[in-house]
């Protein structure tokens, strides 16, 4: 049908287009710009020519963790025990 359903409240207008200008010429794919951990989800391709096919993707986006925080605790001194301590969120 020419377009895209963003679903409700989805916040992908503007970051959905169609990879090819015109999906009439048998290439209906889409692009997803700028992935965000909001995107997962399944998504659905419905393609409508003579008959309907329909297939669904799931996708999964990962958030890449911060940067760990690490400190020791216990006197560096050699012969004793220290504790290193890492926490990210």
């Amino acid at each position: 049908d020419h377009h895209i359903n963003y679903g409700s409240g989805s916040g992908l207008q503007d970051r959905v287009a169609f990879v090819q200008n015109d999906p009439s010429q048998y290439d209906a794919s889409i692009r997803l710009a700028d992935l965000q951990v909001s995107d997962t989800g399944t998504y659905q391709c419905r393609v409508k020519k003579n008959t309907v096919a329909v297939h669904e993707v799931i996708v999964t986006v990962e958030e890449k963790p911060a940067t760990p925080q690490c400190w020791v605790e216990g006197e560096s001194v050699r012969g004793t025990n220290v504790v290193l301590r890492c926490f990210s969120r």
